[in-house]
């Protein structure tokens, strides 16, 4: 059986320009899985990554503009973002939530030579293989 390490080793390997795959605890912030080629990702540097990737989809912001919606729409609204991509100087950010295990979410980082397109491609590809092994 493969396991998440070696499915985020898969998409770094594969993806061109990739740094790193994360799978996230969106409950907790914990890591997953990870597995990267860039010798500054440290310990602390990866947790506070997860941190912030998981403050995207479910922090206090977040979670007050679902409460507000909830009110306007007349029904609940959680969890409602399920994908994020994020671009800094030097790095693309793909972030997806599984769709059948809300609780975990895989981010996908490439230098920005990737192929955009690519990158999501890599990330959804894999969901299927990661899914079934995410609490």
């Amino acid at each position: 059986m493969t396991s998440l390490e070696e499915i985020c080793k898969s998409l770094v390997d594969d993806v061109n320009d990739a740094l790193g795959a994360a799978v996230v605890d969106v409950s907790s912030g914990l890591l997953l899985a990870v597995y990267h080629n860039v010798p500054y990702f440290t310990q602390t540097y990866l947790d506070a990554v997860a941190a912030a990737a998981v403050d995207m989809f479910r922090g206090k912001t977040i979670s007050t503009v679902e409460k507000l919606l909830s009110g306007q729409r007349g029904h609940q609204v959680t969890n409602m973002i399920k994908e994020v991509q994020m671009t800094t100087e030097r790095t693309y950010h793909f972030m997806i939530v599984m769709p059948d295990k809300p609780n975990s979410m895989l981010v996908l980082i490439t230098g920005r030579k990737a192929n955009l397109g690519m990158g999501w491609a890599a990330v959804r590809g894999a969901v299927p293989r990661i899914s079934p092994l995410c609490p």
